[in-house]
Order: structure tokens, then C-alpha cells, then sequence
């Protein structure tokens, strides 16, 4: 398995409901210190509809500019619908919404 079928992998175990940051994906994925490769892997998706990249943030909780589906707007929306928190700045909550496995 490559590494961008790993990063995959990793985004798919992400539950509903949760956020991953980009390092998080790396680190899962079998290197801390990709995580710009998460972002293009994610950008280059082939499976959206089984890979919920939407749920990837960035370490802050930020939005990512060029989100795939239609920007930070869409981003949002999706994320909104899974009952992800977002505080007064537009970022994530990550205290309540960030993935611990």
C-alpha cells in the first residue's frame, strides 16, 4: 500500500461526527511530517463519496482555502450537517470536535 492509499485510509476512519487535523492524517499514515502531501492527496481525491476529506482541518481548526467540493463555504456546510462545532472565529472547535483515537 502507497502512501496516498494509507492517508486515504487514515481519512476514512475518521467517524462522523469528528475532525482530523492534516498532521494527525500524516502521522496516521506513516509520516509526521507530510502532512502538505495530506492536503494534495486529499486535493487529488478519487473516492470522495467513501472518503470524507472534508473532515481534514488544519492544526487551528482553520478551513482549508481550496477545499475540493467548492471551498471553505461547502467545507462548512458538510461539516455543520455532522454536527461539528465551529467557535465565533470560523474555526473548528477542536477541544469538542477533534478525533482521538
Amino acid at each position: 500500500m502507497n502512501f496516498y492509499d494509507r492517508i486515504y485510509q487514515a481519512v476514512q476512519a475518521i467517524p462522523h461526527g469528528k475532525v482530523a487535523t492534516y498532521g494527525q492524517i500524516a502521522s496516521k499514515a506513516g509520516n509526521p511530517r507530510a502532512s502538505r502531501v495530506v492536503g494534495w492527496a486529499l486535493h487529488k481525491n478519487p473516492a470522495p463519496i467513501s472518503t470524507p476529506c472534508h473532515r481534514v482541518v488544519f492544526a487551528d481548526g482553520a478551513l482549508a482555502s481550496g477545499f475540493a467540493f467548492g471551498g471553505p463555504e461547502v467545507q462548512r456546510e458538510l461539516l455543520e450537517a455532522e454536527g461539528i462545532v465551529f467557535m465565533l472565529n470560523g474555526k473548528v472547535d477542536l477541544e469538542q470536535c477533534l478525533w482521538l483515537e
